[in-house]
């Protein structure tokens, strides 16, 4: 009787989801953006990852800024019996590093003939049955030592998807993203797939395939992950990958690295209602539409508005006479795009990243492992935040060089250090905090803790912080 096969599904969670600003940006990513049922696609992939027969952990590679996020997302859908481990890259790599660090890690803790089955943090799948069908054909075939990637049928020419030719369960064919008018003749041959980027395979057979054609990445990530540091969020393990040796590594993607060059490439065809959801017009697909081709999710006030996409949380939006527009409202931010165009859209993410605007990075309100802040107002002397502390939370101790801080507790009972002394602060009463003095504030209660925080100083910049302690085990001075 054959041993059953231990899987372990793999998310990578990388990349800033430029397409789509101004909702995803560097620090709050195209995963966490909520499709139309409310419920965030790195959520829709755990619970994914999960459900698969066989798991017997989730293994996450991501980065430090999206710790604490991700955690809030995916720990709440891990069973009992599985474990969760995050492996921390301390920069983006691509997608041949990630599954190199994820195959050293997984061979350590379950051997070599462990099957992972790796997903992407940002697709979406609607047939979530046929995904199960799929995977384990998938599963079937790694066991006989092939890498399998999976095709999916196109509906149209797409030229920012690679593809596939599948001949009897096997690629004998890699086509990297084409040109129109090539993509229109793939699509009309039929013999032709989308390549979904997800894979499944033997743990020893991907370290085999890597040490054959990027011997390079298998040394240097062998050593990340051997050096890794390692602490406990809760039940979860996260390892921070070494720095030094991992660094350096070339950043390719793995179908370049590997999977065009293996001999063992295998595929599985399937029709599971996939989306790569990587843009806004891709975006405005998956909603229902009005009877004049308008996707909404916002409140609006239209008029002679045709075959456009409305997209705001907060305030009304009111459009007239316009047609196939794309127009998404943030509290800091608002884009205006064509629908053709709206692969363009990275090129405004791009600008933003260059000039270091702080749009292309976060959002107003900004998550972090104790809750959340929003930033109210700015200006070059002063800053006006609303701070959210959760119960049983605290920030690190920590202290600033160029500014002083008054909090006014509105809401909860707030625990403070403040310099040499530790005062219990109430509702509708205050604190004030000089530039220098070591402070905490700390929620050790059972109710929500807001604060109004009012920045003073020469500099108020997030980087101005000095940390002492911190409960999360942040080895960096990262703000708050």
């Amino acid at each position: 009787m054959n041993k059953p096969t231990k899987l372990i599904s793999v998310i990578m969670c990388g990349g800033a989801g430029s397409r789509l600003w101004p909702l995803s940006r560097a620090e709050h990513p195209k995963p966490f953006i909520e499709m139309p049922d409310r419920q965030s696609l790195i959520k829709k992939a755990a619970l994914r990852a999960a459900a698969l027969p066989g798991a017997v952990e989730l293994l996450v590679v991501s980065n430090e800024a999206l710790l604490f996020n991700l955690h809030d997302e995916i720990a709440p859908v891990i069973a009992p019996d599985q474990k969760l481990t995050y492996l921390l890259e301390p920069v983006a790599k691509n997608t041949t590093a990630a599954i190199a660090a994820a195959v050293h890690r997984i061979i350590a803790v379950h051997g070599e003939d462990a099957t992972l089955m790796v997903l992407s943090a940002d697709h979406l799948i609607e047939d979530e049955l046929a995904f199960a069908n799929a995977v384990n054909e998938a599963v079937t075939l790694s066991a006989q030592d092939y890498l399998v990637s999976f095709g999916i049928k196109p509906d149209r020419p797409e030229t920012g998807f690679g593809y596939l030719q599948i001949t009897d369960d096997k690629v004998s064919k890699f086509i990297e993203k084409p040109q129109r008018e090539e993509a229109e003749k793939l699509v009309a041959s039929g013999d032709y797939y989308w390549n979904a980027g997800m894979f499944c395979f033997k743990a020893s057979v991907m370290r085999q395939e890597l040490a054959e054609y990027c011997p390079a990445i298998l040394q240097a990530t062998q050593k990340a992950v051997a050096l890794s540091g390692q602490i406990r969020l809760n039940d979860a393990l996260v390892l921070r990958l070494a720095a030094e040796h991992f660094q350096d590594i070339e950043d390719i993607s793995i179908d370049y690295a590997v999977m065009e060059k293996t001999r063992h490439a295998a595929a599985v065809a399937c029709d599971i209602g996939w989306h790569d959801v990587g843009s806004w017009q891709a975006l405005s697909e998956i909603y229902e539409h009005d009877n004049d081709g308008n996707a909404i999710r916002a409140e609006v006030c239209l008029h002679q508005a045709k075959n456009s996409f409305f997209y705001s949380d907060d305030r009304l939006i009111g459009a007239v006479g316009v047609e196939n527009l794309i127009i998404v409202d943030t509290p800091d931010a608002i884009l205006v795009a064509d629908k053709a165009a709206s692969q363009d859209v990275r090129q405004i993410y791009k600008a933003l990243k260059q000039q270091d605007h702080p749009t292309h990075r976060f959002h107003n309100k900004v998550y972090r492992p104790w809750g959340s802040y929003t930033v109210l107002e700015v200006a070059d002397h002063y800053k006006i935040k609303r701070i959210e502390v959760n119960p049983g939370a605290s920030l690190s101790l920590q202290s600033h060089q160029y500014r002083s801080e008054h909090w006014v507790v509105i809401e909860g009972t707030a625990l403070v250090i403040n310099d040499d002394k530790q005062l219990t602060i109430a509702q509708n009463e205050s604190t004030y905090i000089h530039a220098g003095h070591k402070h905490r504030l700390s929620n050790p209660y059972t109710e929500k803790l807001v604060i109004i925080e009012v920045q003073t100083g020469d500099y108020v910049g997030e980087d101005d912080i000095k940390r002492y302690e911190d409960v999360y085990g942040r080895v960096r001075n990262l703000p708050a």
